[in-house]
């Protein structure tokens, strides 16, 4: 028994004084990006939630995911950045080693529930656009029901690991937490590669089905109603192309490497990979709470001109009341592909 108290405590002084082994400078600069990270992150995040929650236009059954992945990644901010913050200005993790599974557990736990909730937005937004009336279409019970299985399913992922089945412990240059990538053990082989085909393979290939089909959709569309003597912008349809691609490409440059890294390991198990290369993949997944309120409300016009009034207390009010009444009277061939672009682009 004497001898387990004190296995336990060398295991946990290990982590807590592990040396350094990247130089002092280097930690303070990733302590100063990951600051810059973490405000930027909790501001746009924060203010997503509360123009939200100000502005009962803004809250239909698609826009609950949006809600959903500001929510996620404010709480993978709080719970992983900041902690990271602090972790780098020391040069080590020096919470312990329960402190290390809690982070471990939050960041993933919350950065896959923002993962599928940006992969049911984008196969939501293909129902919308592509299916034919009559179609299954977004309720508010529907949505609520899809993220309660996002949250059930990404739970599951977040805690086999605290049961043996992988494990949570330090990363890179040890200063965050996070699964045990460098674990070579078949238990640990086998979590990655589910882990990559239900929270990689599987939502990129929803994601790239559906936008490659609004794309052809909206294309369409258009050719429509030029037939019918419409009017038909091209800019419209140039902008959801930019907008999927900033998406689809945003999504790769978060996930990708920490994918390449893990499959790697699986693959590749004697290859020897130095802290700072096993750093760079961990890092650019916490950089996705910044660019996720951009991309996906910022650039949406309706919300901007939400946010712009919020943060302006009322002072500053964007939307022309004058321009919605025409085009509320405008004929219906012409509104058409406008309203339906307004769901998938930033206009």
């Amino acid at each position: 028994m004497g001898n387990d108290s004190s296995l336990a405590t060398e295991l946990a002084e290990s982590i807590t004084v592990r040396p350094t082994i990247f130089p002092r400078a280097g930690y303070g600069v990733l302590a100063f990006l990951m600051f810059l990270n973490a405000l930027f992150s909790i501001f746009n995040n924060f203010l997503v939630i509360a123009v939200t929650l100000k502005n009962p236009q803004l809250r239909n059954p698609i826009n609950i995911f949006i809600f959903n992945v500001s929510f996620s990644d404010l709480m993978m901010s709080l719970c992983g950045t900041t902690i990271v913050i602090a972790t780098n200005y020391h040069g080590y993790f020096f919470l312990g080693r329960k402190f290390c599974i809690f982070q471990g557990f939050a960041v993933n736990y919350f950065g896959i529930v923002s993962l599928w909730s940006l992969t049911i937005l984008a196969y939501e937004r293909y129902n919308v656009v592509c299916q034919p009336l009559g179609t299954l279409q977004m309720s508010t019970k529907r949505g609520y029901q899809l993220l309660g299985f996002i949250w059930i399913f990404c739970l599951f992922w977040a805690v086999v690991p605290l049961f043996g089945w992988s494990s949570y412990g330090p990363e890179g240059v040890q200063t965050s937490c996070s699964i045990g990538w460098e674990e070579r053990s078949w238990s640990n082989y086998s979590y990655l590669i589910t882990y990559f085909l239900s929270c990689f393979f599987i939502p990129v290939t929803i994601i790239g089905f559906s936008y490659s089909n609004v794309i052809r959709s909206l294309h369409g569309l258009n050719k429509k109603v030029e037939q019918m003597g419409g009017k038909c912008n091209p800019e419209e349809e140039f902008r959801a192309v930019i907008m999927v691609l900033v998406m689809v490409v945003a999504f790769l440059i978060c996930w990708l490497p920490y994918t390449i890294f893990a499959l790697t390991v699986v693959f590749k198990p004697s290859l020897n990979i130095s802290p700072l290369a096993a750093t760079i993949p961990t890092y650019l997944s916490k950089t996705s709470p910044v660019y996720n309120p951009i991309i996906y409300i910022f650039l949406n016009k309706q919300f901007r001109d939400c946010a712009v009034e919020f943060i302006t207390c009322g002072h500053v009010v964007l939307t022309n009341p004058e321009e919605e009444e025409v085009s509320t009277s405008a004929a219906p061939a012409e509104r058409k592909t406008p309203s339906k672009l307004n769901r998938v682009t930033p206009v």
